[in-house]
């Protein structure tokens, strides 16, 4: 199941919450890492789409010329 920046951004917020609303210094610091690792997920998220998005322009655009000469 692949998720999107979106759902690993709104995902860090909630571990957010939880941290600012934790009593307990464990709990807290489990929720940090939580954001944290979210984070890093929507980071890479968004790199693999860009990455994704660069490499389906630059097949276009090769195609492009061999639909032409057809």
């Amino acid at each position: 199941m692949a998720h999107d920046a979106a759902y690993f951004r709104a995902q860090a917020d909630r571990a957010q919450a939880d941290a600012d609303a934790a009593q307990l210094d464990n709990v807290r610091d489990r929720a940090l890492r939580s954001v944290a690792a979210f984070e890093a997920m929507a980071i890479s998220a968004e790199r693999t789409t860009q990455r994704r998005i660069a490499r389906e322009e630059a097949t276009a655009a090769a195609r492009v010329p061999l639909e032409a000469a057809e």
